[in-house]
Protein backbone atom coordinates (compact mmCIF):
# COMPACT_ATOMS: atom_id res chain seq x y z
CA UNK A 1 0.00 0.00 0.00
CA UNK A 2 3.13 2.10 0.55
CA UNK A 3 4.29 1.44 -3.05
CA UNK A 4 1.06 2.79 -4.36
CA UNK A 5 0.91 6.01 -2.40
CA UNK A 6 4.74 6.50 -3.50
CA UNK A 7 3.33 6.15 -6.57
CA UNK A 8 0.47 8.76 -6.62
CA UNK A 9 3.26 11.02 -5.04
CA UNK A 10 5.51 10.94 -8.01
CA UNK A 11 2.90 11.09 -10.45
CA UNK A 12 1.14 14.45 -8.91
CA UNK A 13 5.05 15.93 -8.81
CA UNK A 14 4.99 14.79 -12.77
CA UNK A 15 1.75 16.51 -13.31
CA UNK A 16 2.23 19.36 -11.58
CA UNK A 17 5.97 19.76 -13.60
CA UNK A 18 4.14 18.51 -16.79
CA UNK A 19 1.66 21.58 -16.21
CA UNK A 20 4.25 24.33 -15.99
CA UNK A 21 5.85 23.28 -18.79
CA UNK A 22 2.17 23.53 -20.62
CA UNK A 23 2.34 27.02 -19.10
CA UNK A 24 5.60 28.10 -20.97
CA UNK A 25 5.04 26.02 -23.98
CA UNK A 26 1.73 27.49 -24.36
CA UNK A 27 3.06 31.31 -23.62
CA UNK A 28 5.90 30.53 -26.31
CA UNK A 29 3.36 29.33 -28.71
CA UNK A 30 1.66 32.77 -28.15
CA UNK A 31 4.84 34.59 -28.93
CA UNK A 32 5.93 32.76 -32.14
CA UNK A 33 2.37 32.81 -33.35
CA UNK A 34 2.24 36.59 -32.70
CA UNK A 35 5.93 37.01 -34.85
CA UNK A 36 4.78 34.94 -37.23
CA UNK A 37 1.54 36.49 -37.92
CA UNK A 38 3.58 40.30 -37.86
CA UNK A 39 5.95 39.09 -40.06
CA UNK A 40 3.56 37.98 -42.39
CA UNK A 41 1.29 41.12 -42.13
CA UNK A 42 4.54 42.99 -43.17
CA UNK A 43 5.54 41.12 -46.02
CA UNK A 44 1.90 40.69 -47.29
CA UNK A 45 1.75 44.92 -47.52
CA UNK A 46 5.30 44.77 -48.74
CA UNK A 47 4.11 42.75 -51.93
CA UNK A 48 1.00 44.83 -51.71
CA UNK A 49 2.80 48.35 -52.51
CA UNK A 50 5.18 46.49 -55.10
CA UNK A 51 1.64 45.96 -56.85
CA UNK A 52 2.05 41.95 -56.44
CA UNK A 53 -1.71 40.58 -57.63
CA UNK A 54 -3.43 40.09 -54.20
CA UNK A 55 -4.01 36.16 -55.23
CA UNK A 56 -0.34 35.24 -55.38
CA UNK A 57 0.78 37.74 -52.47
CA UNK A 58 0.04 35.08 -49.77
CA UNK A 59 1.40 32.11 -51.34
CA UNK A 60 4.83 34.34 -52.08
CA UNK A 61 5.26 35.78 -48.39
CA UNK A 62 4.71 32.17 -46.53
CA UNK A 63 7.25 31.11 -49.35
CA UNK A 64 9.95 33.60 -48.23
CA UNK A 65 12.66 32.25 -46.28
CA UNK A 66 12.28 34.54 -43.21
CA UNK A 67 8.24 33.82 -42.99
CA UNK A 68 8.93 30.12 -43.48
CA UNK A 69 11.60 29.94 -40.61
CA UNK A 70 8.97 32.03 -38.41
CA UNK A 71 6.26 29.34 -39.55
CA UNK A 72 8.11 26.92 -37.97
CA UNK A 73 9.74 27.93 -34.94
CA UNK A 74 5.83 28.58 -34.17
CA UNK A 75 4.61 24.91 -35.94
CA UNK A 76 7.55 23.48 -33.47
CA UNK A 77 5.82 25.42 -30.02
CA UNK A 78 2.64 24.35 -30.65
CA UNK A 79 3.78 20.53 -31.09
CA UNK A 80 5.37 21.03 -27.82
CA UNK A 81 2.32 22.46 -26.47
CA UNK A 82 0.15 19.98 -27.49
CA UNK A 83 2.38 17.43 -25.86
CA UNK A 84 2.66 18.32 -23.16
CA UNK A 85 -0.85 18.45 -23.06
CA UNK A 86 -0.91 14.92 -24.05
CA UNK A 87 1.51 14.21 -21.10
CA UNK A 88 -0.94 15.78 -18.65
CA UNK A 89 -4.02 13.59 -20.28
CA UNK A 90 -1.28 10.29 -19.70
CA UNK A 91 -0.18 11.33 -16.38
CA UNK A 92 -3.74 11.78 -15.05
CA UNK A 93 -5.19 8.87 -16.21
CA UNK A 94 -1.82 6.93 -14.25
CA UNK A 95 -3.05 8.72 -11.43
CA UNK A 96 -6.79 7.44 -11.21
CA UNK A 97 -5.24 4.21 -11.85
CA UNK A 98 -3.33 4.34 -8.94
CA UNK A 99 -6.59 5.71 -6.93
CA UNK A 100 -8.89 2.86 -7.84
CA UNK A 101 -5.90 0.14 -7.32
CA UNK A 102 -5.57 2.29 -3.35
CA UNK A 103 -9.16 2.09 -3.44
CA UNK A 104 -9.69 -1.54 -4.31
CA UNK A 105 -6.73 -2.28 -1.58
CA UNK A 106 -8.63 -0.07 0.99
CA UNK A 107 -11.94 -1.84 0.65
CA UNK A 108 -10.53 -5.37 0.71
CA UNK A 109 -9.97 -4.40 4.09
CA UNK A 110 -6.43 -3.82 3.80
CA UNK A 111 -5.37 -6.90 3.23
CA UNK A 112 -2.07 -7.23 0.97
CA UNK A 113 0.91 -9.87 0.67
CA UNK A 114 1.30 -11.01 4.12
CA UNK A 115 -1.16 -9.18 6.80
CA UNK A 116 -2.92 -6.47 7.65
CA UNK A 117 -1.35 -2.74 7.39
Amino acid sequence: MVELYEQLDELTDRLERELETCRTSGCALARNEREYRTALRLAILEERRKGTPATVTGDLCRGREDIAALRCQRDCSEAIYRASQEAINVIKLRIRMVDAQITRVWNSGGVTQGGYL
